[in-house]
């Protein structure tokens, strides 16, 4: 009996990472016969799972929503109240559960049944939040892309572009980042035949699904540090590497992932690597930070510091001016 309900518990899991499965996949998976697939796909059921199967070869089996929840799971009201929680740690600040429940929300709006569909959605549109220092992001758009990612579908939405420009994008979505201020999409372009990386509140439309499509090699084995190399460095004039006298601990406070990469350099300094259009920005940042940091890249950054400091040293070196705009003369 034990070996059955982890069998079942199994089989309901891989039913709810993708939209459908053949029973000859599911066999394989789970070692077992088709013909036991069949059995177990009634069992879950007889609990209240609601499992659909189309016949054919390129037939399989489908989660759906069913008219009740499987009674494991929760009731109508526990089940808002999980929905609308997942809505909001998703789009929140809580660091290292944001994909997690945008996962789990996924899962539960595809078995959330009928009744309680219309109820979800105006509590979550009459649910506000106050805005934090990145984009709005709708968690429908979210979990679209998580199903996507998930059944291994090209979605299409609009989309805003940095330069402001609108278009209508096509993508094999392969993974949501999130940097605690803002969420991204890694994704293959197929207009572009190009890998790309979407900030998900730029989305202006809830990415609709399409075909299935094949994996392809992913652009890098860590696809976080991707997204980070992508919106710190490479859509910049000029790529900054600045080594900070203070442990990294104390850096990374103030400087989110979306800004720069920091690296531990010894345990009392850190480096600092980061893209900007002007040499300014970053100059006025570290100038205000009070700690002391030596300029490792670009050289003209170097150039652009000598003269800064040249124009502070001369500022704090004249007197107060009158209303005139002259100098005081010294009394006498």
């Amino acid at each position: 009996m034990l070996e059955t309900s982890a069998r079942l518990l199994q089989l309901l899991s891989l039913l709810q990472m993708r939209r459908e499965w053949t029973g000859a996949a599911l066999a394989e998976r789970l070692s077992i016969t088709e013909r036991t697939v069949r059995r177990d796909i009634g069992k879950l059921r007889s609990l209240g799972y609601p499992i659909s199967a189309s016949p054919g070869i390129a037939g399989g089996y489908q989660l759906g929503a069913g008219a009740q929840l499987p009674p494991l799971l929760l009731d109508d009201e526990e089940a808002l109240a999980v929905a609308l929680g997942l809505t909001a740690v998703a789009t929140g600040p809580v660091t290292g559960i944001g994909e997690a429940s945008v996962r789990a929300l996924a899962k539960l709006e595809q078995v959330l049944p009928g009744r309680l569909r219309p109820k979800f959605s105006a509590l979550r549109q009459s649910v506000s939040t106050l805005a934090g220092p990145g984009g709005g992001v709708d968690p429908e758009i979210l979990t679209a892309f998580s199903s996507g990612i998930t059944e291994r579908r090209v979605v299409a939405f609009r989309y805003t572009a940095a330069d402001g420009g609108s278009a209508r994008r096509m993508v094999e979505p392969y993974r949501l980042v999130s940097t605690g201020r803002r969420w991204y999409a890694v994704a293959w372009d197929l207009e572009r035949a190009d890998w790309r990386t979407f900030r998900v509140d730029r989305c202006n439309s809830t990415p609709s699904q399409r075909e299935r499509f094949s994996p392809r090699p992913l652009p890098a084995t860590d696809l976080a540090a991707y997204v980070q190399e992508s919106i710190t460095r490479n859509p910049y004039r000029y790529s900054v590497v600045v080594r900070l006298a203070a442990p990294l601990h104390a850096v990374a406070e103030q400087v989110p992932p979306d800004v720069a990469h920091v690296s531990a350099d010894g345990p009392g300094h850190t480096i600092l690597r980061g893209g900007w259009d002007s040499l300014d920005l970053p100059l006025i940042r570290l100038t205000a930070w009070g700690v002391p940091f030596e300029i490792l890249e670009p050289p003209e950054m170097r150039e652009r510091a000598r003269r800064a400091a040249a124009l502070l040293q001369q500022a704090a070196e004249i007197p107060p001016t009158a209303e005139s705009g002259k100098p005081h003369s010294p009394s006498h």
